[in-house]
């Protein structure tokens, strides 16, 4: 059944006198179904209010459109009515007028009797049939505000919207109200949208509680539903198991909320120069040394010469297909190399690019899509949690299971098979992931579960460089490992190894790297950041292209980069090593397309279900904080349109993974306990790096 209102990517922006703007919404998508009863909740301006002038038509959206029963709402109509905080009576008028004002305007083809019938049968409903004749200065605010209701159900809208109704009044008379409120609308049947602050009374009269984030540029946060059987009475709502919990999640959302805002504007004052010479030196990296970055270097050059320098960028990779877009970046010059100097810096170790990133060697890296959160949760080698972020993805999927051969002379094909050899065998099979904790790990473990196979018993993971698969499945000392096609396509060829399956399998689209910086790097150089994610962005468009594939190919086979043998996994066709025929694998990397560059925080959610599914961290009760801070879409923002292209934002649907139970990022914990492991997680609030962790006064 469609929905009776779709916010489909509405902006709200609104001009400054001085000839600036200030966005007040950006991306709203919310659909609110029939009969439904929504509130809205948040901070002080985050568009709460905007939001339901929006949706009365009151005001217009800057972009994006609100449709209602299929058409565009432009203006005020009868199929909608607000209900204001102020009642908005007429004083000269009666109770009985102030009603009757509404429906003679509105209902102006019904005969006087049943407009008469009309109004007295909506006052019944509020209570006030006796006080029907009375002005409103003889009345309480509580009655007031029943006025005002009757007022807006008497025109019969479709939709009735409701800004903080309760706001003025006293406990008792807002607790008595919020019931009337609920038999009112149950009995009417209307659809309602209410802005509150009060999270009881959220929870009390709610089907779903809309949280928007801290403003400028509000958007939904999380939509938390309220599964609490109706007809609601208070006490018994508050008495029901889940009440508590749900009341948490909200007053824990707005506490998030305030703390990011804190972070945003002490992350501000530490960044800002003390003075010209606090502003040479920098900022201290995330160690705590006063080492300047490359682009604080190039400051220095610039005040000392006179000569803009370029912003020197050390990147940290580790070589496998998914570094194409770097390599074909630097290589076609796909930025202003007079703005940015990218030195690719190699590794060969996961361990050792991380500690070089955290000391501060390294101003960025490409990382497994696990690490910024690994990091900043302090579950990486390194164990003290680090204010790790990630502004883009730079590639999806790329990832294979390739396992020994001598597996497949056993007749071991499929997954079928595969379980039943393990139930007979009395030592586990062992996998080499590229890092422990990493995405290649999460999605074996994942598919394996799903198949039946015991995760403790049956499989031991070992960590190893991805440069020594290949070699330790010559000297049997893996039985397979789960890497990258450009490993997966040396170990085909040498006619090594086999794939059972690809992660399109597991989970097609899933992000495979990402660009890892600190936060208080992004910080001291947003521009600089937004050139280097332009420049990955332009490159991956290129790399997604097909008529590039030869260039490619050519560029990545350069040794500074992969050598002669990326001819072979950059091949059209994908070899599985079975002996069937190869095939095409649309997408297996992805480098642009569908929206690939998205730091979406929904996936880190699953992450983040993964770690506590697993036993390496509790289920941060601040997973909002957590993933905000981590998952830059403001950076994405910047760096998509310097790159040339439009802003994209990620979908709030449900996603599915190989067992087809939907992960949705709203409800991780329903996700967890959907899973054939039936887990009820361990809650607790995560510690994040403070600002001062990481950042020390600029040395004069």
């Amino acid at each position: 059944m469609p929905a009776l209102v779709t916010v489909d990517d509405v902006s709200k922006v609104f001009p400054l006198e001085d000839g600036g703007s200030y966005i007040a919404l950006k991306d709203i998508d919310l659909e609110i179904n029939e009969g439904e009863f929504i509130s809205l909740i948040g901070h002080s301006g985050c568009g709460k209010s905007t939001l339901l002038n929006l949706l009365a038509g009151l005001n217009e959206a800057s972009s994006g459109g609100i449709l209602m029963d299929g058409r565009q709402i432009t203006e005020p109509g009868p199929d909608r009515m607000v209900v204001f905080q102020n009642y908005s009576l007429l004083p000269w008028q009666t109770v009985r007028e102030n009603v009757n004002l509404a429906v003679a305007n509105v209902l102006r083809s019904l005969p006087q009797p049943e407009r008469t019938k009309l109004v007295d049968e909506k006052l019944k409903m509020v209570g006030l049939s006796a006080a029907a004749d009375k002005y409103p200065k003889e009345l309480s605010g509580g009655m007031k505000q029943r006025v005002a209701i009757a007022r807006a159900l008497a025109i019969q809208p479709r939709l009735l919207l409701l800004d903080e109704p309760f706001g003025a009044l006293d406990a008792l008379t807002r607790g008595n109200l919020q019931q009337q409120l609920m038999q009112i609308c149950q009995q009417a049947g209307v659809t309602t949208v209410m802005v509150t602050h009060d999270v009881d009374e959220a929870l009390l009269l709610s089907d779903r509680v809309v949280m928007l984030t801290n403003g400028p540029e509000a958007g939904i946060g999380q939509i938390l539903p309220v599964p609490l059987a109706r007809p609601r009475e208070r006490l018994a709502v508050m008495e029901h198991p889940d009440y508590y919990q749900l009341r948490s999640e909200l007053i824990g959302f707005l506490q998030q909320q305030r703390r990011l805002k804190q972070r945003t504007a002490e992350l501000a004052r530490t960044q800002a120069p003390a003075s010209g010479a606090a502003q040479a030196n920098g900022a201290a990296n995330a160690s705590g040394s006063a080492k300047a970055t490359g682009a604080t270097n190039a400051k220095r050059t610039a005040k000392a010469t006179g000569t803009p320098s370029p912003a020197l960028v050390r990147l940290g990779f580790m070589p496998g297909i998914d570094i194409a877009p770097l390599a074909l970046a630097i290589e076609q010059g796909l930025y202003d190399q007079s703005q940015l100097k990218i030195q690719p810096v190699p590794f060969s170790n996961w361990e050792v690019l991380e500690q070089h990133l955290i000391d501060g060697k390294l101003e960025a890296a490409i990382t497994a899509a696990t690490t910024p959160l690994a990091l900043t949760m302090g579950l990486s080698h390194h164990p003290s949690p680090w204010a790790a972020i990630t502004p883009l993805t730079v590639s999806r999927n790329g990832n294979a299971l390739c396992l020994s051969r001598r597996l497949l002379d056993l007749g071991l094909k499929d997954p079928a098979s595969l379980r039943s050899w393990l139930d007979g065998r009395d030592r586990p099979l062992t996998l080499a992931v590229p890092q422990r904790r990493g995405i290649a790990e999460l999605l074996l473990r994942h598919w394996f579960r799903q198949g039946g196979i015991d995760l403790e018993r049956q499989l031991n993971f070992v960590a190893l460089s991805p440069t020594l698969m290949v070699g330790a499945l010559r000297t049997e000392a893996i039985d397979g490992f789960c890497a990258g096609r450009y490993r997966v396509a040396e170990a085909v060829e040498d006619r090594l190894g086999w794939v059972m399956a690809t992660d399109l399998e597991i989970w097609s689209g899933h992000p495979e790297k990402v660009l890892t910086c600190a936060e208080s790097w992004a910080a001291r150089e947003p521009d600089t950041l937004a050139a280097l994610g332009a420049a990955l962005i332009r490159a991956g468009a290129r790399c997604d292209d097909s008529d590039q594939r030869g260039t490619l190919t050519q560029v990545l086979s350069q040794p500074q980069w992969l050598g002669t043998r990326a001819a072979i996994a950059l091949q059209r066709q994908f070899d599985l090593g079975t002996g069937a025929t190869p095939t095409q694998l649309l997408r297996f990397n992805q480098f642009h397309a569908d929206r690939c560059h998205l730091p979406n925080p929904a996936e880190g959610a699953w992450i983040l279900s993964q770690f506590s599914r697993w036993g390496w961290s509790p289920f941060p009760s601040n997973r909002v904080e957590l993933l905000t801070q981590v998952y830059r879409a403001d950076l994405y923002a910047q760096a998509m349109e310097l790159a040339g292209y439009a802003n994209l934002r990620p979908s709030r649907q449900a996603f599915t993974l190989a067992d087809g139970i939907p992960f949705h990022q709203d409800d991780p914990l329903g996700y967890l306990k959907a899973l054939p492991d039936q887990m009820v997680p361990t809650l607790a609030s995560v510690r994040l790096p403070a600002v001062t962790d990481y950042i020390s006064t600029p040395a004069p």
